[in-house]
């Protein structure tokens, strides 16, 4: 017989008497409002927190219906897991409720819910004085920096300095050095002491020492695009592209533009043709992702509109339709505990453009030539002035001796292919059905 397997056998012997709730329990716990029945015996062997509890005159006495043992410092999620490594010295990170993370394709191993439930279980190892699950916790963080985004890096260097970790502080302070962030950047997330010591590491190291003596000009074009671009003076970015050679990808115009201006302000910008549209941001979001997310109609029509690809990914394999399919369940579940009632016929037509333009195969749009993305048929824009329709804006209607104005969304003019007889792809019409 293999000498692990008795282990294994006590291990989840013990862990069954703790899912076994009340049976031979002879403490209580409530956290977060919910009983947890527990015994002395084995948190007192495992935890020197709880031996000092226990060995306390008063807690000592089996005093009948004494009250539960309140707990206030972590959530029941956390001391779950804590108790579960207590009785049978296994761990499990993955958050049972995650509740940070939009992602609907997750699964909530590298999150923003992975790194926040990771952080609440290292700080109760150290609250509780449980050393091997601290030690656990902070290997499993250092693996899950590896793929993070930079922000939530951050998140955990600063903690591991805060605890002073000094494996997890060396691991995250590398993976900063690394990244390329200006000091603005990394004021705004770490305390100045952090700051300097990274600092101090790159020019150690020689991490992106080169990039980093142009951190001034490049944080001060930045500001001065994204001031331009709130006061949607897009003539002043062109200026700045032109002659400045600022780099609207490195600067992420694309991905502001989208989180902060209006569909026109976006719209002009793309048509600049010095950015790409599809480029991912340091947390591997693209502008279509931030437009799901936002559940904005006109934003994700005027990015189909100019190429964004519907089937980009982000690092946890989530495209802008898993986005908003995640959105609209949360939504109904919510409406349904609170009785609020989302903007349905605003997540639909979301829902809708992205279907129909995810349905298109990659190789078609690719093959499209520029004749036939700009021939706009009376049918095409019958659909674009019915679009703004759909989520309850006017449209006024085009007279014979004046000029409509533009329709407020444009729609994608690929979101309704067809695969011809000889096997090239044309735009046909599908109906757009009213809410």
């Amino acid at each position: 017989m293999n000498l692990e397997e008795p282990l294994k056998q006590l291990s989840s012997d013990l862990l069954n008497l703790l899912a076994n709730g009340q049976a031979f329990s002879d403490v209580t716990f409530t956290v977060e409002g919910r009983p947890v029945y527990a015994h002395k015996c084995v948190l007192a062997a495992r935890s020197q927190f709880f031996r000092m509890i226990f060995c306390s005159s008063e807690a000592s006495q089996d005093i009948p219906g004494r009250p539960p043992i309140p707990v206030g410092i972590v959530g029941y999620d956390v001391f779950m897991l804590m108790l579960q490594f207590l009785y049978s010295g296994q761990l499990s990170l993955v958050p049972p409720h995650p509740t940070g993370c939009k992602e609907g394709a997750c699964w909530h191993v590298y999150c923003r819910s992975a790194v926040d439930f990771a952080l609440e279980a290292l700080h109760a190892a150290q609250v509780f004085s449980i050393e091997q699950l601290s030690i656990l916790v902070q290997r499993e963080l250092a693996g899950i920096a590896e793929k993070a985004s930079i922000e939530d890096v951050m998140r955990i260097l600063a903690a591991a300095r805060k605890q002073d970790l000094l494996h997890l502080w060396s691991v995250c302070s590398k993976l900063v050095a690394k990244s390329g962030l200006s000091s603005e950047v990394l004021r705004k997330h770490l305390p100045g002491e952090v700051v300097a010591e990274v600092e101090a590491i790159r020019q150690k190291c020689g991490y992106g020492f080169e990039a980093h003596s142009s951190d001034a000009l490049d944080d001060q074009r930045t500001r001065r695009m994204q001031k331009a671009l709130d006061s949607s003076d897009v003539e002043l970015v062109r200026l700045m592209v032109m002659g400045e050679g600022l780099d609207l990808d490195k600067t992420l115009a694309i991905h502001y533009a989208v989180a902060n201006c209006s569909r026109k302000v976006v719209k002009n910008l793309l048509e600049l043709g010095a950015a790409n549209v599809n480029m991912p941001g340091p947390d591997g979001r693209t502008p279509l992702h931030i437009a799901g997310e936002l559940a904005d109609p006109e934003m994700i029509a005027v990015l189909l509109d100019h190429h964004a690809d519907p089937h980009s990914t982000t690092p946890t394999g989530a495209t802008a339709l898993n986005i908003l399919q995640n959105l609209a369940s949360e939504a109904l579940a919510v409406g349904a505990l609170t009785g609020v009632t989302a903007d349905h016929n605003k997540l639909r037509l979301c829902l809708d453009l992205l279907e129909s333009a995810a349905a298109v195969p990659a190789s078609c749009s690719r093959d499209e030539d520029d004749s036939s993305s700009s021939m706009l048929t009376e049918q095409q824009q019958q659909r674009e002035r019915r679009l703004p329709m759909m989520i309850g804006q006017p449209v006024s209607t085009p007279s014979s001796t004046q000029q409509s104005d533009p329709p407020t969304i444009l729609m994608h003019q690929n979101y309704y292919p067809v695969i011809s007889a000889k096997g090239t792809c044309q735009n046909s019409q599908q109906t757009s059905h009213q809410p």
